[in-house]
């Protein structure tokens, strides 16, 4: 059964493990970024404590505040979630409010999907934006059945600077405060 954790430097194994499945891809959800040392335990700790701050921060360059949530099954990661508060330019863009990735080895489960669903109830549940945007590849089909799974509607395929094509999605909340 998965469970929507806070980072947590306990899964730091686990998330080793996950990190080499990768195999250097970027690792989407995870608020991993060039410089973080995640190769020992302290530096772990440390990018731990980093994304775990990254809800009360301050927009800096375009990095707006974000909300990390690990997609767990007991004492292993499984992938990852993140939910960025509002939307600068750029992220009405291209780059959404919410950006998931499950590790190789756990796809096909429908953790994604899962942790997408939670991750939506919660924000309604707790006043959060009325609808909610995201953005996947045009080519990556299970990301797009993942969004339209969860409610997703397909607003535009656009290009990016290289000229590849991803697709916008928008995702209404159910707010219970009747918002």
């Amino acid at each position: 059964m998965f469970t929507l954790t806070a980072p947590d430097a306990s899964f730091y194994e686990s998330f080793a493990e996950s990190h080499r499945e990768w195999d250097g891809a970027h690792q989407d959800g995870a608020g991993l970024f060039a410089g973080d040392d995640i190769s020992t335990a302290g530096g772990f700790a440390a990018w731990v404590n980093k994304l775990l701050a990254a809800e009360h921060a301050e927009e800096v360059n375009g990095i707006v505040p974000c909300t990390y949530r690990w997609v767990t099954e007991g004492s292993r990661y499984v992938g990852a979630i993140a939910f960025r508060h509002y939307l600068t330019p750029a992220l009405l863009n291209s780059g959404g409010h919410l950006g998931y990735g499950v590790r190789p080895s756990d796809r096909g489960r429908g953790a994604a999907t899962w942790a997408l669903r939670e991750m939506c109830s919660s924000l309604a549940a707790g006043g959060g934006p009325d609808r909610v945007l995201l953005t996947c590849d045009d080519d990556n089909a299970a990301s797009a059945r993942t969004i339209e799974r969860s409610g997703g509607v397909l607003e535009d395929v656009r290009l990016d600077g290289e000229g590849k094509a991803f697709r916008r999605y928008w995702i209404e909340l159910a707010h219970s405060s009747g918002k």
